[in-house]
């Protein structure tokens, strides 16, 4: 496992994980061709059912085998990609209440690599990661589950620009947890 302590990059943390700097919006647009989530497939009604779905797929993964390797030197392990899922739970939640409470809101910026830094997801008990991604999960569920039928449209926009409507918004979250449940079980 590897061990390590808090830096400003996984580089200088010895660790050659690229940081993810594509734009995946298009996944709002056009199915995925890694795991196949299909944005035309996703109705509102069944949105919390998915993401509870996600979540319990993950959680049972930090119950396996290998859960603190990674499969190799440039891809997180599992216990990483469910830290990120819960954390992507946590952020999306806010984002949603910010859309929902605010007129056309802009979200802070998240930086999801230093998050894992910061967080040092590779050293987290997966048994806490587990209890802490079932809770986040629940939250944006029932946050999906929770708005207005009026309120689908009302937007909200990230620093670089790209505009979310409460819809899109909770597609895009879907479509992280569906995608990181499928690179864990590809390791």
């Amino acid at each position: 496992m590897i061990r390590a302590a808090r830096a400003s990059s996984w580089h200088a943390l010895g660790m050659p994980i690229e940081p993810d700097t594509k734009d995946w919006t298009w996944v709002l647009r056009k199915r995925c061709p890694e795991c196949g989530f299909d944005p035309a497939t996703v109705d509102q009604s069944d949105v919390s059912r998915r993401i509870r779905g996600a979540a319990a797929a993950m959680h049972a993964r930090l119950h396996g085998e290998g859960v603190e390797q990674r499969p190799d030197e440039s891809t997180w392990s599992p216990l990483e990609y469910a830290a990120h899922v819960r954390d992507v739970c946590t952020v999306m939640r806010a984002r949603l209440d910010q859309m929902l409470t605010e007129d056309a809101p802009e979200f802070a910026n998240w930086d999801q690599d230093q998050a894992a830094i910061d967080g040092d997801y590779a050293n987290q008990p997966f048994e806490h990661v587990a209890v802490e991604l079932d809770l986040a999960a629940a939250e944006l569920a029932n946050a999906a589950d929770a708005v207005p039928s009026d309120a689908w449209d009302r937007s909200g926009r990230r620093g670089g620009g790209s505009v979310f409507t409460v819809e899109t918004l909770l597609v895009y979250a879907l479509h992280d947890l569906e995608h990181h449940v499928w690179d864990v079980r590809q390791s």
